[in-house]
């Protein structure tokens, strides 16, 4: 999946306006101006489209863990300059404070059978034995999923 997917996901499913993505980068720890979110908000095939880097999408994610669930103590994380769809995926599931059920129940929502243990195994540290990389189809089913249980719902 491309991170302006992502971005437009998450937008849409949670209603945030302009104004509250450009507070939720900022709490994240990137500064972006309204020009730029609009140019990563647009199609891609708008001649205007900008590609979101990961160190944007992680800040993003990082503000938007922030929202859900408040500031910790100390600093605010660095985001990562490097991103995949399993450290996306955990970041959804902090912001959202899911637990493997209702990540289920959600992929569920998506037509998407998916089992406990195959879960658990997009959570590991990649070194575990057990790791397994979390596919775009997957992502993409937990964000539709996303979509029909959060849209439109009081936040």
């Amino acid at each position: 999946m491309n991170n302006n997917d992502i971005i437009r996901r998450v937008r849409y499913t949670f209603n945030f306006n302009d104004s509250k993505m450009l507070e939720l980068f900022a709490e994240g720890g990137a500064l972006v101006d309204r020009e730029t979110l609009s140019n990563w908000l647009k199609k891609d095939e708008d001649p205007a489209f900008k590609p979101i880097y990961n160190k944007d999408l992680a800040a993003f994610l990082n503000g938007f863990i922030i929202l859900k669930r408040g500031k910790k103590e100390g600093e605010i994380p660095n985001p990562e300059k490097s991103l995949n769809n399993n450290l996306i995926f955990r970041k959804l599931k902090i912001a959202l404070n899911l637990k493997d059920e209702d990540i289920l129940e959600i992929l569920k929502l998506a037509d998407f059978q998916f089992g406990k243990h195959e879960l658990s195994a997009l959570f590991r540290k990649p070194d575990q034995d057990k790791f397994r990389e979390c596919k775009d189809q997957v992502l993409r089913n937990f964000l539709f999923g996303m979509q029909l249980k959060y849209h439109g719902k009081e936040k």
